[in-house]
């Protein structure tokens, strides 16, 4: 099986090649290639150095022809300019989401058309698909039945795309399946233009001894996902027969739910007063106006159907940050205990 991830220099991206890499096989089927494309190169060497691994690197969107000058079995489409970028930056979201996306799904058809099977394509949506629009007000409880009304370019952009991948699973172009991820937390490494962002930072920096900030009111509710949590989901998903994950429409992935003080309750007890002493509390309209739009309980039936489930609590979050990530743990208490030898 070949398989081409975009985005695949990312956090996800990358997380998600070592999984199939380990996995070795992807419905029922044997990696022989992984293709990683993403403006950059994958700083994971371990990636770059599996022989099964190639990188190409540069714009998606002009990227295309040179990439599909292979035949891919299955693509995992996670490239996407994100929230904070498309609202500072509009063409950028449209290059980036819609116009790409289209093309990268006509590139598959392309393939169909030529006689061969359809190919397997995730796309990786949002939750920011949701919003409370004043003819119809956000449910308290976001359900599989709850109508997605964004109220950012961002969510847009996913909705829209959603559809595209709907329309060509419809036509036999595609075998798509999206699934709308929760917010990814506690993500590593450097903050990206994401109105989430800080749902990683201020937790990320105070555990590696950094000052951070929380730029909206503790009692803001949010639906969150760790690493781990989420890339099961999108294999899950890639994986279900179309039985299985049960038409065509986008599938909302299980949510822990929580507020913000609850996430910095958590870090005190894991890491010790030092940490949230580490966090401010500079407010910035912007970012707490789209949190605040989006929906923050979510009931998921599709998705425990097909076996998966929320991170317990955050505490366990936090754990798998600090194993994941033992480098940038810095806090004494925080730092991962070594099993004491039998």
């Amino acid at each position: 099986m070949n398989i081409l991830i975009t985005g695949g220099a990312g956090f996800l991206g990358s997380r998600l090649a070592r999984e199939l890499l380990q996995r070795g096989q992807l419905r029922g089927q044997r990696i022989e290639r992984l293709m990683l494309a993403d403006l950059y190169a994958p700083r994971d060497a371990t990636l770059t150095a599996d022989a099964r691994v190639a990188t190409h690197t540069g714009d998606l969107l002009a990227n295309i022809p040179a990439l599909f000058a292979t035949r891919w079995d299955a693509v995992f489409h996670l490239a996407s300019a994100v929230s904070g970028e498309c609202e500072a930056n509009f063409e950028l979201g449209l290059h980036a989401n819609l116009d790409t996306t289209r093309r990268l799904l006509d590139a598959c058809r392309a393939q169909t058309v030529a006689g061969h099977a359809a190919p397997v394509f995730f796309f990786s949506s949002s939750v920011a698909v949701y919003g409370s629009d004043p003819a119809l007000p956000l449910p308290a409880v976001v359900t599989d039945e709850t109508l997605p009304t964004p109220q950012s370019s961002y969510g847009i952009h996913k909705f829209v795309c959603e559809q595209l991948v709907a329309d060509y699973t419809r036509k036999g172009f595609i075998d798509g399946r999206a699934a709308r991820l929760m917010t990814v937390s506690v993500r590593p490494g450097q903050p990206n233009g994401a109105a989430s962002g800080f749902l990683s930072g201020m937790l990320r920096e105070p555990l590696a001894g950094q000052p951070s900030n929380c730029p909206v009111p503790l009692d803001t509710p949010v639906a969150l996902s760790s690493p781990a949590t989420t890339i099961a989901g999108i294999v899950a998903v890639a994986e279900a027969s179309r039985e299985a994950f049960g038409g065509r429409t986008a599938i909302n992935l299980p949510a822990l739910s929580l507020r913000v003080r609850d996430m910095l309750d958590a870090l005190a007890a894991f890491a010790g007063p030092e940490a949230t002493a580490l966090v401010g509390h500079e407010p910035d309209a912007a970012t707490a106006r789209i949190v605040a739009g989006w929906p923050a309980r979510f009931d998921s039936a599709r998705a425990r159907a097909l076996g998966l489930k929320a991170d317990p609590d955050f505490h366990a979050v936090l754990r798998q940050y600090a194993q994941d990530h033992p480098d940038a743990v810095t806090l004494p208490a925080a730092r991962p205990r070594p099993t004491p030898a039998r």
